[in-house]
């Protein structure tokens, strides 16, 4: 059985990125590695669409959004935090954790924070130093209008626009100066199709401004130190070499491929799926959905257990569950990295033969008819 892996993280990664990961290792200390990481360096300033530094450190996304809380700011500084899903909820518990004063704005899952939310936060809190959004909620598959929100920040206040590109840089469109962003971080397994281990965080100038008044405690996750071995075309600590190897490879197919090619393809392969869903009779959950990943309500009474099992057993297709309070009643279906139109037909025809085998009444084919039906349009 041919196994096909439809989850948010890790995604698929290319043929071609994994056998020039399993070449011999290089030292990363020559300039070998040296030439590698200059053309990465070039190619995530492409992927941001920025003339800022990206910096490149070996960890999971989440420390990457950990380095920009210890770098930043300083204990008792005010930060506003968007809580719209499972990973908004962690950058208000991770601020906190480092002493920081955090302003929570509690959004429903599967709805996005609106303009009048954050304004109400910035007048009621004019100290706030940073405000934390998620682009593409990944436990939701909700995305948020950045460039909106970002435009009234910085016409509202002083602070920091930071935000979790973790599912949406590579899926969404994202412009990183013209937008007036200051923080932007993203993971490798995501959009870049690699596997986890490296994160990529872009700095603003106002952000590295910000860095030399920061007094929160920090070593590795030092953004001065990674910034001061960027200029250099090196890094501060041993990096995951040959993951940065594959993100050279993966990189240049995304340059290849160009980077509104890749934003119009991720939302047209969102578009199919969804459409295949709801043709089946189906409810999406999102209200406001990312290209990254659909979420769809289990139809009722559907064992998520007896759905997932037969999905992955039989058809070798790996989904991701509902998270918290929606683990057994939704599951999630990712089309971000390396996916085409066809990965959607065979996708939505394993979910209807699945759905078949639970008892869920449908007239058999209107999901891939509907698929081909969006693609042809």
């Amino acid at each position: 059985m041919k196994k096909r892996l439809f989850t948010p993280g890790p995604t698929p990664v290319p043929e071609h990125v994994m056998l020039k990961m399993a070449e011999p290792i290089i030292h990363h200390r020559n300039p070998e590695f040296n030439e590698v990481l200059t053309r990465v360096n070039q190619n995530l300033k492409y992927l941001f669409q920025t003339e800022q530094p990206v910096l490149t450190l070996t960890s999971s996304g989440t420390g990457g959004v950990e380095s920009t809380f210890v770098s930043l700011f300083s204990p008792g500084d005010t930060i506003i935090s968007v809580n719209g899903g499972k990973f908004g909820e962690r950058w208000v518990k991770l601020p906190k954790a480092y002493g920081l004063k955090v302003v929570e704005i509690k959004v429903e899952w599967g709805k996005a924070p609106t303009a009048q939310q954050i304004l109400e936060a910035l007048r009621a809190h004019p100290e706030t130093k940073g405000v934390y959004l998620t682009h593409s909620e990944t436990s939701t598959g909700t995305a948020t209008d950045v460039k909106a929100l970002s435009k009234l920040i910085r016409e509202n206040a002083n602070a920091l626009v930071c935000v979790d590109g973790i599912t949406a840089v590579g899926a969404h469109e994202l412009r990183f100066d013209e937008w007036g962003l200051d923080v932007c971080v993203t993971g490798s397994q995501k959009g870049l199709m690699i596997p986890p281990g490296l994160a990529f965080v872009a700095l603003s100038k106002r952000a590295i401004a910000a860095m030399e008044t920061s007094t929160l405690p920090k070593f590795y996750f030092d953004l001065r130190k990674a910034l001061k071995s960027y200029e250099k075309n090196d890094t501060p600590w041993t990096p995951a070499v040959s993951l940065v190897v594959g993100v050279d490879s993966a990189l240049e197919m995304l340059r290849a491929e160009g980077i509104e090619n890749i934003w119009r393809r991720h939302e047209r392969l969102a578009t199919a799926v969804r459409s295949g869903v709801v043709a089946l009779g189906l409810k999406l959950f999102s209200e406001f959905p990312s290209y990254a990943v659909t979420p769809v309500w289990l139809p009722e009474g559907m064992d998520w257990k007896v759905f997932n099992k037969t999905l992955k057993s039989k058809y070798g297709i790996t989904i991701a569950g509902g998270q918290d309070d929606y683990a057994g009643k939704i599951f999630r279906i990712s089309h971000l990295g390396y996916y085409d139109e066809l990965d959607m037909v065979t996708m939505v025809a394993a979910l209807e033969m699945t759905l078949k085998e639970c008892g869920y009444k449908f007239e058999l084919g209107a999901g891939v008819q509907a698929v081909l039906k969006s693609f042809a349009q």
